[in-house]
């Protein structure tokens, strides 16, 4: 076990041009990240074209292998990757936080080092036999966010790393250090070259979506950024996975108890702090039990404490930066001008340090307010009342996301009913937002294409080559 500091040393630049990464619930610097160039991501490139065939030539058995010594290496570095993921990326220690997404890094690695990868047989007739068989891509390039910045991350590398490809990460800038460290700890227990990561700017981003040595690109982010990333693609036909924005609706329908769902309704909208790209972010309740889900909503909402990460006591922290704390302050104070009822927040402290915007609940709002309608990203949630169960349904589809949705019910079955109805990814019934490493998990409409986790995510980082005779 290494300890925070020399978790910090083994990537501290030796040279170059560097900027310094402050904690966004105090101000203070967590470290010096290094500003990487073009040049140096052509570098990365290249060292992961040289050391791509060894690794594909091991064969799905040694991949796998490896992904379970990295597994360890993760498990071995913990509690120092927790606390440097805390400081810089906002989000406490406990509850589904830091220590909570670095133990989803080990067992994802593990996970996807389980899954059968065999060759399908697609005929066997007696006259005709064929298989089909999924090649590694050659060089994948996987550019993170700054929310689950390491689950994120192995999201990306470890599938494409089982399929035989090499990697070249490229993280968000406002939080580079997590996956720095993280890369640092995984390639412990991998070959030279095949793992690497380019902390860039915008450039680095641009340069890797058309580099034309890079086969596919793994993208988690905005939609807009996703649609930068399509054009500058698309003179190399590189292959992509675009998981973008959502605004994910949850319904309530008038069957559920409001106090059995009330906890769970919160950590489907304020998992870490609302920064999730799956959270629930429009919750629609049956006019009959609207007014006792608000109160047990509020309930619930009101003792989860916010603060510090390293305070051991809390479980939501501050948003990661200014630009969205700002986007969250303006949404709520659109919804405050229209007349919405605030239950609970929408006052933040101008005296306190760091960037916290209060747990904040917004009922009897209008579907087409700001705060409805774009994706906040932060600790609001607006509750907006209905009276059929068509209009629910008529207002979750409205948009032109599709990433997750919810139903909530006291009879699942019906509830699958209505799920069946809505346009997105994945509907989860009486929870929001829970992924595992064997349901394949995506977007629909602008929320992106392609698939993520079990085997459809392992063959997206494989091109198909079927053998016919």
């Amino acid at each position: 076990m290494e300890t925070y500091d020399a978790l910090l040393a083994s990537i501290a630049p030796a040279s170059g041009e560097t900027r310094t990464i402050l904690d966004p619930a105090t101000g203070q610097a967590v470290g010096d990240a290094p500003i990487h160039g073009v040049e140096d991501l052509d570098r990365a490139v290249a060292a992961a074209q040289a050391a791509q065939p060894a690794w594909a030539a091991l064969g799905h058995d040694a991949r796998s292998a490896a992904l379970l010594k990295a597994a360890d290496a993760v498990d071995r570095a913990a509690e120092e990757l927790a606390r440097l993921l805390s400081r810089e990326q906002g989000k406490p220690l406990n509850g589904p936080n830091a220590r909570f997404e670095v133990g989803a890094c080990s067992a994802w690695l593990r996970a996807t080092a389980s899954i059968p990868m065999e060759p399908e047989t697609v005929v066997d007739d007696g006259e005709t036999h064929a298989e089909m068989h999924y090649r590694p891509i050659g060089v994948v390039g996987a550019i993170g966010p700054w929310n689950w910045p390491m689950m994120i991350a192995v999201w990306q590398l470890a599938p494409a790393l089982r399929m035989g490809n090499a990697v070249v990460v490229k993280p968000s800038e406002y939080t580079p250090l997590s996956v720095l460290a993280l890369v640092s700890i995984l390639n412990q227990e991998l070959p030279d070259g095949i793992l690497s990561v380019v902390s860039g700017g915008r450039e680095v981003g641009a340069r890797l979506a058309e580099h034309p040595a890079i086969g596919k690109i793994m993208f988690t982010g905005s939609t807009a950024t996703g649609k930068a990333i399509i054009r500058s693609s698309a003179g190399t036909v590189k292959r992509l996975t675009l998981e973008l924005g959502g605004n994910d609706a949850g319904i309530v329908l008038p069957d559920a108890d409001p106090k059995t769902i009330a906890e769970g309704l919160f950590w489907g909208a304020f998992i870490n702090t609302g920064q999730t790209c799956a959270a629930l972010k429009r919750l629609y309740v049956h006019d009959d039990i609207y007014d006792d889900v608000c109160e047990a909503l509020t309930t619930v909402a009101a003792a989860m404490p916010m603060g510090v990460g390293l305070d051991e006591a809390n479980v939501l922290g501050p948003l990661q930066n200014r630009q969205q704390f700002d986007i969250v302050a303006r949404l709520v104070e659109a919804a405050k001008d229209s007349g919405a009822r605030v239950l609970l927040g929408g006052n933040p402290d101008p005296d306190q340090p760091g960037f916290f915007y209060p747990t904040t609940l917004v009922a009897d709002i209008d579907n087409g307010n700001p705060l409805v309608a774009e994706e906040q990203f932060g600790p609001a949630l607006p509750i907006i009342r209905y009276r059929t169960v068509d209009e629910a349904v008529a207002m979750a589809n409205a948009l032109d996301v599709g990433l997750g949705a919810s139903v909530w019910s006291a009879d699942p079955a019906e509830a699958r009913k209505v799920a069946a109805r809505i346009e997105a990814g994945t509907v989860w019934i009486n929870s929001h937002g829970g992924v595992h490493p064997m349901i394949p998990f995506g977007g629909v409409k602008q929320s992106g294409y392609g698939v993520e986790f079990g085997v459809d995510g392992l063959k997206s980082l494989g091109v198909p080559q079927v053998i016919n005779g």
